[in-house]
């Protein structure tokens, strides 16, 4: 058997034995959860199946059940397992959507009033889209994945600064981040020109550097695998581990050249006293329509 195959068969079985000896993996949430929504038959790579998988990062307090906060980071990701094509679809977490039995609200509110599912569903209602899968992950455990891979480079293109988050600021140019700064890099929005909209497109370029970093090291023993324990250790899912193992699949085999990214448009308005976006309808069904079967946009 080639090495791929073995290494394929070794990550298979960590996936298989980790799944029993870290039970609580699959009955509590913790610091990363998976769950496959209802729809969804599981993923096959090197078939014809596209795999959408909605990324959110949940502002989240320390006690907090994180599938049941407000969502700050929003990222609908398709993966093309036949061709290795991926691409990201980036939405403004103030955008005021449709929310499926709450009326219209910030879509990031979506996550505090019906968890996963309902974040799905406002997602479908806006790009026409709903994802196979909803991963919501906290910060502080991004940060920790970011620093376990060694970092991640970016290229940014402005320098921009926060008083909170990055008092300093961040170059223009391309630049390496530990964990604490890929998280700034992907929250900061009031030193952005674009506000909203750019903290969407540095989330994307977060994305990048993190896929750029697993690539290049996937080769090295025991690196895809021991992410994969790590990961799981920390992970509450309704998917199975034969599920796990083929995302994990898809993934890697992403070419960098094939990914596209885009951020779904809009204009900045109020409801009441509150500021908000209104999202670009017609753009972001366009953006859905182009990508839905082969996870690659043309145009943005």
């Amino acid at each position: 058997m080639e090495v791929k195959g073995l290494r394929a068969l070794a990550l298979a079985a960590v996936l298989a034995v980790t799944a029993v000896v870290v039970p609580q993996s699959t009955v509590q949430p913790t610091d990363v959860s998976l769950v496959k929504i209802r729809h969804a038959q599981g993923v096959a790579v090197g078939g014809s199946d596209v795999v959408w998988i909605l990324a959110i990062g949940s502002d989240a307090r320390p006690g907090q059940d994180m599938r049941r906060a407000r969502g700050d980071a929003l990222q609908l990701v398709g993966i093309n397992t036949r061709t290795g094509s991926a691409t990201a679809i980036g939405v403004p977490r103030d955008s005021w959507v449709s929310i499926p039995g709450h009326g219209r609200e910030k879509i990031n509110a979506a996550l505090y009033f019906a968890g996963p599912q309902g974040m799905a569903g406002a997602m479908r209602n806006l790009i026409g889209i709903e994802p196979d899968y909803v991963m919501v992950t906290r910060f502080p455990f991004f940060e920790d994945m970011v620093d376990d891979i060694g970092g991640i480079t970016v290229t940014n293109p402005r320098r921009f600064s926060d008083p909170n988050l990055k008092k300093e600021g961040f170059a223009k140019g391309r630049i390496h981040l530990d964990g604490y700064n890929s998280m700034a890099f992907s929250r900061i929005r009031y030193g952005l020109a674009g506000g909203d909209f750019d903290r969407s497109a540095n989330q994307q370029r977060t994305l990048r550097g993190i896929h750029a970093r697993i690539r290049s090291q996937a080769s090295r023993p025991g690196f895809i695998e021991r992410g994969v324990m790590t990961v799981l250790e920390h992970m509450a899912t309704n998917a199975s581990p034969a599920e796990l193992f083929e995302l994990a699949q898809a993934v890697a085999q992403v070419d960098p050249r094939k990914i596209t990214t885009c951020v779904v448009r809009g204009r900045i308005g109020f409801v009441g006293a509150a500021s908000v976006v209104f999202p670009d309808v017609a753009q972001a069904r366009r953006l859905g329509r182009e990508a839905r079967t082969d996870a690659a946009l043309r145009h943005c």
